[in-house]
């Protein structure tokens, strides 16, 4: 029997189906290809970005870092403490950039605190609290300022004047990182917190906007 010529026709023409089909699919599939490897069109080249070489890490052991804030009040020597290591390292690298020259103390309360570090037009980035197990902030002491989320700190500090964490509430000692003391300028500490001051627009109840700011001149690390 001879083959069927219509038979023959209809394998051919499904032939030729199924290799066009299959030509159209090693196109698409080259063109993903090509997609995936280069990256979408117009697209530019994805970059990334280079992490900052870490800072010496003061050891535990090492001798204390001092400072020295001079103010248009006077003086003030501050000795940071070698077990808060990311905190210190931070506020000695803000100091070398010259961060806090010509900032003010912004937030001044009288039997409080006085704020400081304020710099609008500098982007510093957040730090790790460091509380620990020896975190009090008794008078004369400076922390880290900071929002209420944790690991908020930037650049803003704040010195004591009166022992904040027994007469605020439990968790202030628990809350702001406790980096350091005053060891010579608490009279100018005490003049800047007791200066005249009006109410904050932030908050009309807190009377902390100091009616003649005290101006941090130069800082300095001294050892």
């Amino acid at each position: 029997m001879s083959p069927n010529k219509n038979t023959n026709r209809s394998k051919k023409k499904s032939n030729k189906t199924l290799f066009l089909a299959i030509g159209i699919v090693a196109i698409i599939l080259v063109g993903v290809a090509a997609y995936v490897l280069g990256g979408q069109p117009g697209s530019p080249a994805s970059t990334v970005t280079p992490s900052p070489t870490p800072s010496p890490v003061p050891s535990p052991n090492a001798s204390p870092t001092r400072v020295l804030l001079q103010t248009t009040a006077g003086n003030i020597t501050l000795e940071l403490r070698t077990d808060k290591p990311i905190t210190t390292t931070n506020f000695v690298n803000l100091i070398k950039e010259g961060l806090y020259d010509g900032t003010i103390f912004h937030r001044v309360m009288t039997g409080f605190m006085i704020q400081g570090g304020k710099n609008d037009s500098a982007t510093v980035a957040t730090i790790p609290d460091e509380i620990g197990t020896n975190n009090r902030n008794t008078a004369y002491t400076i922390a880290m300022a900071k929002t209420s989320a944790p690991n908020s700190a930037t650049s803003q500090f704040f010195i004591n004047v009166a022992d904040n964490g027994q007469k605020c509430a439990p968790s202030f000692d628990a809350t702001y990182t406790v980096f350091g003391q005053i060891i010579s300028g608490k009279d100018v500490v005490d003049a800047i917190a007791n200066a005249s001051a009006t109410a904050n627009p932030y908050n009309p109840s807190e009377i902390s906007v100091p009616v003649h700011p005290v101006t941090v001149i130069k800082a300095t690390v001294l050892t």
